[in-house]
């Protein structure tokens, strides 16, 4: 055996490998090495906070994967890219800096589903651990964490309209300091978005809250631009993984565990690669088999957004801070509120919406995000070889539920368009266009215009039985010594942005490999 040895290896500095491989240095006496496939976080528009630097960011570059689904059959073929961050703090390093938990029914479904542990009231102290809140410690909302979250205090004068258009169509104000992320009831209620930004307003992200300070520590070792190929199996267990740096290929070793946190993509492919996933297709590319585990790959799930978009009489004074500044969350086609809601309403003084809808002047933005999809699909290797990406296919809109969610959305949105409190700002609707009125012209938008938010998850999914890939501890199933702890992990998608609840999972996996249980 050659190579270098360490007690774990993190595979992946996203948002929840940065935030595990901290604890494991920080909580105990153990040698972490975190390979990541990207570099530093040091490009200048990743840390400013205006809007037109955020979006600078998303796009094939070094620090973006460049994922592209396949043809989406019910988007007329059409193919969606899909921003991942490869860099210091993976896509906690592009986002646009939303800080949403989700809805506390999440995650106690979740343990309905059998997976012990992961109840809100189980995962609310890692919540708190990782926050430092605006307002202070409380018994929802943590401080002192990594995580700097504020409230979006600098809102334009025309985000601040939502909350009165709201009250027309029957939706509350409970003014603009409503906590959505520790309220109870967050539903129909307006508010405006929590932010992942420190006090100076730079973006606070997994890079700058939780590797950088153990940059140097004597246990942690931390190998950028390096790809890892496959994890290496021994005898049935994780012995180490496989990595390409630099053009040479290495061996690194693992005396207790390997975890992979990879995201919703890289993690399902680095299993396949392994030998760890459907018998069948494995072979199909010459990869012998490890663990034949059908559900790697499989139960894809992604929040798809759409864009409902008006010029505005007046011109916008400043530059926006935020791409949404503020929102609700609802529920849709009288779906009942013992369920998570299945919509969120992101609301901005900018026009997010297509270049063929653009037009000359001020605007802003309705963009209803589905985030209860019944769509879901698979990422599957495009071959053998590690450095090809795989094949995403997310089965936009392939459950007809979620479109006459998209159809709902647009009739709410131009509701508020219409109130009085907007009247005096609405000049044109751009998008979809005041002669779209029909449902199968507004279903023809749709299907021509919707997008995805970057929220993959679910393709390793967490539980017991068929599909199932880790047990409630995060271990693979028939491979000793090896766990998934990001997106992928997660039996349903949340409620919400999944920045947050990644970096969640990485502080509950840091105590799941270190035995520790957090108290709330």
């Amino acid at each position: 055996m050659s190579g270098d040895a360490y007690d774990y290896i993190v595979v992946g500095a996203g948002s929840a490998g940065a935030a595990l491989a901290n604890r494991l240095v920080t909580g105990s006496d153990a040698t972490v090495l975190l390979i990541e496939a990207g570099g530093p976080d040091d490009r200048p528009e990743i840390h400013d906070e205006k809007v037109p630097s955020t979006v600078s960011l998303w796009g094939p570059s070094e620090i973006d994967w460049g994922y592209v689904t396949a043809p989406q059959p019910a988007l007329h073929d059409r193919t969606v890219p899909i921003a991942r961050g490869k860099v210091w703090g993976g896509s906690s390093s592009l986002n646009a800096m939303l800080y949403v938990r989700g809805s506390r029914l999440d995650y106690d479904n979740w343990a309905a589903l059998g997976n012990e542990g992961w109840s809100y009231q189980e995962l609310l102290p890692y919540f708190k651990r990782l926050e430092d809140f605006e307002d202070g410690p409380s018994e929802y909302r943590g401080a002192g964490g990594p995580i700097s979250v504020l409230y979006h205090n600098r809102p334009s004068p025309v985000s601040t309209r939502l909350f009165a258009a709201g009250s027309e169509v029957g939706l509350k104000d409970k003014g603009p300091r409503f906590d959505y992320n520790a309220a109870a009831d967050q539903d129909d209620t307006i508010f405006y978005y929590q932010t992942s930004k420190t006090h100076d307003l730079q973006r606070s992200s997994t890079a700058t809250g939780y590797i950088r300070p153990v940059l140097g520590h004597e246990r942690f070792t931390m190998s950028s631009d390096s790809l890892v190929t496959r994890v290496l199996v021994e005898n049935g267990r994780a012995a180490g993984v496989e990595y390409v740096t630099g053009g040479t290929t290495r061996q690194a070793y693992a005396g207790s565990e390997v975890i992979l946190c990879g995201g919703a993509f890289n993690s399902p492919q680095i299993l396949m690669l392994s030998g760890i996933g459907p018998a069948a297709r494995l072979r199909e590319h010459g990869i012998e088999v490890v663990s034949d585990l059908s559900g790697v790959g499989q139960n894809l799930q992604d929040h798809m957004v759409v864009g409902v978009c008006y010029l505005s009489r007046k011109e916008h004074p400043f530059v926006p801070t935020l791409i949404a500044e503020s929102g609700f969350f609802t529920h849709t086609g009288g779906q009942p509120s013992e369920r998570p809601p299945d919509l969120q309403m992101a609301f901005g003084s900018i026009k997010f919406v297509s270049p063929a809808y653009d037009r000359e002047g001020p605007g802003f933005t309705f963009a209803p995000v589905i985030i209860q999809p019944r769509s879901t699909g698979t990422v599957s290797l495009r071959s053998g070889d590690p450095s090809e990406l795989p094949i995403v296919q997310p089965g936009y809109l392939t459950d007809p539920a979620d479109l006459e969610c998209f159809l709902e959305a647009i009739e709410l949105s131009r509701a508020l368009a219409a109130t009085s409190a907007m009247s005096g700002l609405v000049k044109e609707e751009i998008a979809p266009g005041p002669g779209v009125t029909g449902r199968a012209e507004l279903a023809e938008y749709v299907r021509r215009n919707a997008g995805t938010l970057w929220h993959p998850t679910g393709t390793c999914r967490m539980g017991s039985g068929d599909g199932a890939v880790v047990d409630d501890q995060l271990r693979v199933y028939g491979v000793e010594g090896l766990r998934v702890a990001d997106a992928s992990i997660m039996p349903q998608i949340v409620a919400g942005n999944t920045n947050a609840p990644c970096i969640m999972i990485g502080e509950k996996a840091a105590d799941l490999v270190l035995g520790r249980t957090e108290s709330a």
